[in-house]
């Protein structure tokens, strides 16, 4: 396991982490643009816990390297739908967001591997 990949996964997971707090707590910054987009508020929570279980994925990983791929690949996909989201509603400038949590997610993937 090299130093890169730790540092990187763990970069990831605390992103990860972040993200799902940051709805969990119905930040501003965040829920806004969520009801913007069209995603229903009964939908918050299990977003939430996606990013969360993603995050812990990825930290279990770190010791369990299946769970890390899958918790990787999880949130690569759960990114990649928020992309898909971000353009339906037309909100070309929000597609970075997205992409920047998913850099280091795919960079402890390709690392990890």
């Amino acid at each position: 396991m090299s130093t890169a990949y730790v540092v990187v996964t763990l970069l990831a997971a605390a992103m990860a982490g972040f993200s799902a707090a940051s709805v969990f707590l119905r930040a501003k910054w965040v829920v806004e643009p969520l009801a913007d987009y069209g995603v229903p508020r009964s939908w918050w929570p299990l977003l939430g816990a996606a990013k969360a279980a993603g995050a812990a994925g990825l930290l279990v990983g770190l010791w369990v390297p299946v769970v890390g791929v899958l918790a990787g690949v999880g949130l690569v996909l759960y990114f990649a739908g928020a992309v898909v989201t971000v353009v339906r509603a037309r909100s070309y400038a929000h597609i970075p967001f997205p992409l920047v949590y998913a850099a280091p997610v795919v960079g402890a993937l390709v690392l990890g591997s």
